[in-house]
């Protein structure tokens, strides 16, 4: 499995965040503690996927210069 891939993926994080959302409402969470908890998921999620498309290109720009 390419775990870069999959972390780069916003459809890994939307499941994330939706597992995390199940187990926290099975849990007996509140909706306020439930929304945090998918808020910080999303917000990691972007800075993942964003450090990987930006090592990515810079990747694809050093290869160019080779």
């Amino acid at each position: 499995m390419d775990w870069k891939r999959k972390l780069a993926s916003r459809k890994f994080w939307a499941l994330v965040a939706a597992l995390g959302t199940s187990v926290l409402v099975a849990g007996g969470a509140g909706a306020e503690t439930v929304t945090q908890v998918v808020g910080i998921i999303g917000a990691v999620g972007a800075v993942v996927a964003y450090i990987f498309a930006e090592a990515y290109v810079d990747g694809k720009r050093t290869n160019k210069t080779e």
